[in-house]
């Protein structure tokens, strides 16, 4: 399987100073695709609590913590996986694994990022404060998931899809079950996104044994993907009869699912950038269904 590299410094990027480049590349800041997935289920959530347009600053205030998190998330997996890093073709280049930034260095790094997504947490109301930090134990532990289980991919769920709690609750006030099924779909939304992700990877990981969806999966990946699209989109449902009880309501998911099943159709499991591709290509599928929640959340 082709590797696909994992540095991406294109456009603006390559003009910055040196000695920035790296940090850029640390925090996957020129790899916007990841802050994108993790922005769209506290936009969902924020729409489908009908406060789209009241609380826009809300979804202003979530994508910039969505930047800042996924940046420190990023640095702090490097951290710990400098070591992994450095075996896997498409990772070797990553500034921890390859040398050119120091481990004390990308602390601090971290940090500044924490200090970004600390001035976002207090824009929230207290309790969905507490909701926000609630992931941090989630999120500490993700590293390890890889060396210890074949499904690191379920526990990415859990925290990339914690936006949508967030969000809900502060739109709405306390948790509802909408908002709650409107998380378990974005839990499997991402199992089956990331299974793709997966794939670039999956031979390199299994000559330094750490597990994967796309390895536990093996020739059942497609299937395995289709079926977490599937499970996201009956939760889909379920989140927005609960916000408008109507049959039509459940119309709105159409486009986002002919995305989804687009995605299935054209994987091929032994082209790395093709599966990166149908990675890439949830960012369109996360818009879909913002606006979903935006038609249903108004209605």
């Amino acid at each position: 399987m082709e590797a696909v590299p994992d540095i991406e410094l294109h456009g603006l990027w390559r003009h910055l100073p040196a000695r920035a480049r790296p940090f850029v590349a640390l925090a996957r800041l020129d790899r916007p695709i990841g802050w994108w997935l993790l922005f769209w289920p506290g936009a969902w959530a924020v729409a489908l609590a009908g406060e789209a347009v009241a609380r826009w600053d809300l979804i202003l205030w979530l994508l910039l913590g969505a930047i800042a998190m996924r940046g420190a998330g990023c640095v702090y997996n490097d951290i710990i996986d400098r070591d992994l890093d450095a075996r896997v073709a498409r990772t070797a280049r990553r500034p921890l694994a390859a040398g050119t930034v120091s481990v004390k260095a990308a602390w601090a790094w971290l940090i500044a990022l924490c200090l970004v997504g600390l001035v976002v947490l207090l824009q929230l109301h207290g309790r969905a404060q507490l909701v926000a930090l609630a992931s941090l134990a989630l999120v500490a532990a993700y590293p390890f998931m890889k060396r210890i289980t074949w499904w690191p991919q379920a526990w990415l769920g859990l925290v990339f899809s914690w936006a949508a709690l967030v969000g809900w609750v502060a739109a709405s006030g306390g948790f509802a079950w909408p908002g709650l099924a409107l998380y378990a779909g974005a839990v499997a939304w991402v199992v089956g996104y990331d299974t793709i992700y997966a794939l670039q990877d999956r031979d390199d990981d299994a000559l330094i044994g750490i597990g994967s969806s796309a390895r536990a999966l093996g020739a059942r990946v497609r299937p395995g993907v289709a079926g977490f699209y599937l499970l996201a989109l009956v939760f889909w449902a379920a989140a927005m009869w609960g916000a408008r009880p109507d049959p039509l309501a459940l119309l709105a998911l159409a486009p986002v699912a002919l995305h989804l099943g687009w995605q299935v159709a054209t994987l091929r499991p032994d082209d790395g950038a093709g599966a990166l591709a149908r990675f890439r290509a949830n960012r369109g599928a996360g818009a879909l269904m913002f606006l979903a929640c935006l038609v249903v959340g108004s209605a």
